[in-house]
Order: C-alpha cells, then structure tokens, then sequence
C-alpha cells in the first residue's frame, strides 16, 4: 500500500524543524495556505526573470518581504515598553558595547550547550525545544579577535551567512571604526553573544538583570544591541 501524498500543506511546514529543514524558509509555516503558495509561485516568477536579467536583488527583496509577512503577525510573547532612558552624555563621550543573540563565540571557548563538546549547527537546530527551555549562556568575545576565529551556532535561523562575513550580525569592524572617527567615545574591549532562542522568562526576569549589573559596573554606557 503506497503512503499518502504529501499536502502543500505538509510541505510548506516540512522547511520548519521538519523532513525539509531550512531555517531560510521555516517562516513558511507561519504562513497560511494561500499565502505560502503565492509566495512560491512569485520565487519561481522572480527566479526566471533574474536568470534574464542576471539581477537577483528582487529575490531577495521577496524572501525578506515573506518572513516580514509572518513574524509581523500574533506572536505568543508580548513585552511591556521599557522606559526611555537617555543616554546622559553625547555618543561621541560613551562607552559603547556590542551584545548579540547571535550565538557567536571564541574558538577554544565553547559555550558547550547541555555539556556537548563541538555541537553542530545541525545538532542545534535539532534540539530547537530543548534551548528554548533553558537560559542562555553569555560569551564574551574581544573585540580584536580575528575573524577566523569567531564562531556562530544557533538553531533558530541559518548562520551560514554571519560565518561568511560576522559583520552582518556581529559588527566589531564598524564599531571599532565608528570609534576610530569619534563617533562614539570609546568601545568596551569585550563583545558578548548568547542563543536568544532560550527561557525567554529566566532571561528577562533574572538572567538579563544581572548581566545589566555587570556592565554597568564596567562603566559601560550603552549597547548596540543586535537580535537575531
């Protein structure tokens, strides 16, 4: 007896944690029937006229303007607005620091989540349910470590693009730039990365907390702060 054939339905949900696991197109899930179909039928369209007109910056347009779709919509964590605090002192006189949900860290420092020595990418991914329950790990990264020694794992979004070029979520050269021409005062010698997939609760309620009382005691002023 031959199995059933696979729904459009089944499909578009396949690319989220699934048998077609991309976490490119997991935000297809999220995305209603018709939806999700017009979507694909606009890639292929694209795709043919890009292969024309060897312009393939509509495409990416599409991609973005189909995850904007879905992760606009109702989301089951809600946050009350933080306070506005000023800054106190002009940019070009603050301590600045870099702080990423990005899950980037040190070669040789592993973050080692749940015990596992060299997780992979993969792995991560699989065990989506698992960070999502636990609080996250701070790494602290120095500013001037090379590039080729920078590491990214996170299993909720693909990070073959920040281990092409960091810069892309993980931003040291430019701040370090942005230092150099005064723009800011000065920036903190020391960056930090977490898996922002976690408790989302531990970390508000306790986790966070205590991170701002550490880099406050470090005299830092204000954060560029990049989720992911």
């Amino acid at each position: 007896m031959s199995e059933e054939p696979e729904s459009f339905v089944d499909f578009k949900n396949s690319f989220s944690y699934g048998s077609r696991n991309d976490l490119n197109f997991k935000f297809l899930k999220g995305l209603s029937e018709e939806e999700a179909a017009d979507f694909v039928q606009q890639l292929f369209w694209k795709l043919g006229d890009a292969y024309d007109s060897n312009d393939w910056s509509p495409i990416i347009a599409h991609m973005q303007a189909g995850q904007a779709q879905n992760y606009a919509g109702p989301t089951l964590w809600v946050y009350d607005d933080g306070p506005r605090t000023p800054l106190g002192k002009p940019l070009s006189a603050a301590k600045i620091t870099l702080i990423t949900s990005t899950g980037h860290f040190v070669e040789g420092d592993d973050p080692k989540p749940f015990g596992i020595d060299n997780m992979s990418q993969e792995e991560a991914a699989r065990r989506i349910d698992d960070f999502l329950k636990e609080q996250p790990t701070l790494s602290e990264i120095p500013v001037e470590t090379p590039h080729d020694r920078l590491r990214a794992r996170h299993g909720g979004y693909d990070v073959r693009g920040v281990l092409a070029d960091h810069n892309v979520a993980f931003p040291t050269d430019h701040l370090v730039s942005l230092a150099a021409e005064g723009v800011i005062g000065s920036l903190h010698p020391t960056a930090y990365s977490f898996v922002g997939a976690c408790a989302q609760t531990p970390l508000t309620k306790r986790t966070a907390p205590q991170w701002v009382a550490m880099w406050k005691a470090a005299g830092i002023d204000g954060a560029v702060l990049v989720p992911v």
